[in-house]
């Protein structure tokens, strides 16, 4: 047999082989379960060889589709799912014994996982057989998603339960999923990433220690069922650095702390998305390219190859992806798996100094950041004080403050903004994703026909036991999944455990936050402001709003510090609020303008229910609104006739322009 060059990767037998390619998936969902199931055996039959399910707000949140708070979300971001029978039409014709699911799923990740384990009991289908991922990593969501559901103690707990009942019964399934791929989004740098998705690691693998549910060798493979989502962004050299140093830490942590002996249970487990951040609505073409540049970070390093990929698509800036956005996304990642050699080589950069300094460095830093944290209490500590959250509001503002100032360049966002307008949207639909309106009724008429026939005494047996195993402490496994096999919904399922558990409004961290912007429009809005103040005796006065479910706070976030730069009295609570609360608050603390942010595609619902309430307590007209998030163009007059006086969208970068703009509506409004 000729000896192996170095060059070449080999089988057991010392034969040139050639690695197999990553599972490639597509984020996908939306509208129904009927038209969410046509989608992935479209997707399967393409050749995606994973599910990822996206599913509404109100599923995420723990609502049924037929209630107030959840009615204008329904199908908008994901499929809604309100009980077992729409789990059988969702993967009706999807052997769920060979495909590998991941689910985006968090505050109700323990529902989830039991409709689908009920979902496979009534098929016959043996639940050890069941492969894939529940999210469930809910100290992300207190900092940067917000479809947290209960308070930080008791949502670790159901993550606990989850491992203990798992590990036994469906032993090829990740009951968590700690996902760094939105703390990026958020802000973090990497150096963040690595330390606070780490953390949620470690706070996990304490409960469960704590719980004392495993001997030694189970509590090893408990560990090798800890998997990672990680995020990528336009630096893929540094980014392929991060993927190296992650997988050098979990190893360290795994035999350091955890005293891991097996090194398959060390091994660093991880699927991506690459960066939707930076997706711009300017130029939505050079998207594309950009998605392509941040694949490369986590598929050029064998060592630190990711186990699973999804894309996201060239208009998500615009709007939900349709099919063939997704295709496109998809094919990009068949080329580079196949047409290129890519998978037939070892690690192009072992031996790099350049790439083992870097890799160094960041762990280093990372390591810092981690003690820190975790000689203050650890994970929970950090949510409730609120440190994680500031700090990635901090390197939010300093990622936009570069961007204002030029330092950080976007191709045409900020520089090179002349171009072609793309072909791309010239489509009928403006090459955006629309939900029929006429899905929504179809949900709530067949969550009604399961209520309809249902037993109703056998609900109620079973919320009754759900809820005692609740107070009890105990696991609550066998609970759900006896509630989901007897069409307990998802929001009753929800209600029975918020009562027992109670709500909870993590730190917004924007308090004492500011930008580092200097420049001629901050003082245009700060003598416009002095005008202000000089004609009313107060500095104008902001709500900030985000009205429904929609957790995605990046941008209300940033427009409350850059509102209190510029001058401006902040009013911000946070995500979650209905537009009652905010109408209220825009009266009580007598406003001078409400500004709206919503990325879900429910602006055109949730605008009526605020200027329904505006108008019920005499306010509509006088008290000036505006509008920031994903609103698709072919939307805007419609906004505006309903009584938006401005809207933003991503392309409106310039947060000083913005707060100009905002301020001139004030002066107008003043002056009538």
């Amino acid at each position: 047999m000729t000896e192996p060059q170095k060059h070449q990767i080999t089988d057991k037998d010392g034969n040139a082989t050639k690695d197999r390619p990553w599972i490639f998936r597509t984020y996908a969902g939306h509208t129904n379960v009927r038209k969410s199931n046509e989608l992935y055996r479209n997707n399967l039959a393409k050749g995606q060889t994973g599910l990822s399910i996206a599913f509404d707000l109100a599923t995420q949140c723990g609502y049924s589709s037929d209630e107030d708070i959840a009615k204008p979300e329904i199908g908008k971001v994901g499929v809604p799912i309100n009980t077992l029978d729409d789990f059988a039409i969702l993967f009706d014709n999807i052997d769920i014994a060979e495909v590998n699911t991941s689910m985006t799923i968090n505050g109700t990740s323990m529902w989830l996982l039991s409709l689908y384990v009920a979902l496979a009991e009534e098929r016959g289908v043996p639940i050890e057989k069941l492969q894939g991922t529940t999210q469930n990593d809910l100290i992300k969501e207190f900092l940067a998603r917000g479809t947290y559901v209960f308070p930080p103690e008791e949502s670790i707990k159901l993550i606990v339960d989850m491992y203990e009942f798992c590990l036994t019964n469906v032993p090829k399934w990740n009951p968590s999923n700690v996902c760094s791929y939105h703390l990026q989004e958020a802000g973090a740098t990497p150096v963040k990433e690595l330390a606070y998705s780490l953390v949620t690691a470690i706070t996990v693998l304490d409960a469960i220690k704590e719980r004392n549910c495993f001997d030694e060798e189970e509590f090893e493979r408990c560990v090798g069922r800890v998997s990672f989502f990680v995020n990528a962004g336009m630096r893929f050299i540094e980014e392929m650095c991060k993927m190296r140093a992650f997988t050098q830490l979990w190893d360290e942590i795994c035999i350091e702390r955890y005293k891991v002996k097996n090194p398959k249970f060390r091994r660093f487990r991880y699927g991506i998305q690459v960066n939707s951040l930076g997706l711009t609505e300017e130029q939505p073409e050079n998207n594309a390219w950009r998605i392509l540049i941040e694949t490369l970070g986590v598929t050029l390093s064998r060592d630190a190859r990711c186990r699973a990929l999804q894309l996201p698509a060239w208009n998500e800036a615009l709007s939900l992806p349709r099919p063939w956005d997704q295709q496109w996304s998809l094919r990009l990642q068949q080329i580079l798996a196949y047409e290129t050699d890519l998978l037939e080589y070892p690690d192009l950069f072992d031996g790099s100094p350049v790439i083992e300094s870097k890799v160094n460095d960041l762990k280093e830093q990372a390591n810092a950041e981690i003690q820190k944290i975790m000689d203050a209490g650890g994970g929970v500590e950090a949510i409730k004080n609120g440190y994680m959250k500031s700090q990635l509001v901090v390197s939010q503002a300093e990622r936009m403050s570069k961007i204002n100032s030029g330092e950080h360049i976007v191709v045409g966002k900020n520089r090179w903004t002349d171009g072609i307008e793309s072909p791309l949207v010239r489509d009928s639909d403006g090459g955006v994703f629309k939900v029929d309106p006429e899905s929504a009724a179809e949900t709530v008429s067949a969550l009604e026909a399961t209520k309809a026939k249902r037993d109703d005494a056998k609900v109620a047996e079973c919320l009754k036991t759900l809820r005692e195993t609740a107070i009890k402490g105990d696991n609550m496994m066998l609970a759900s999944i006896a509630c989901a096999k007897a069409r307990v919904t998802t929001g009753e399922w929800t209600a029975t455990l918020r009562d027992v558990y109670g709500e909870y409004r993590p730190p917004t961290g924007v308090e004492g936050q500011s930008l580092s912007i200097e420049n001629e429009t901050l003082d245009t809005v700060r003598e416009k402001v002095k005008t202000f103040m000089d004609t009313r005796g107060h500095r104008p006065r902001i709500v900030v709003g985000k009205p429904g479910l929609d957790g995605h706070s990046n941008g209300a976030e940033m427009i409350s510090v850059a509102a209190r730069h510029a001058g401006f009295d902040v009013i911000y609570f946070g995500i979650r609020l209905s537009a009652t609360d905010i109408v209220q608050s825009a009266i009580e603390e007598d406003v001078d303008v409400i500004g709206i942010s919503l990325l879900s595609g429910s602006h055109n619902e949730i605008m009526d229910q605020l200027f329904e309430e505006l108008d019920s307590e005499g306010a509509k007209g006088k008290i000036p609104v505006v509008l920031g998030g994903i609103i698709p163009q072919a939307d805007a007059e419609a906004l505006k006739e309903k009584g938006v006086s401005a809207i933003f969208t991503p392309k409106d970068y310039d947060l000083m322009e913005v707060m100009n703009r905002i301020m001139d509506i004030i002066l107008a409004n003043d002056s009538e």
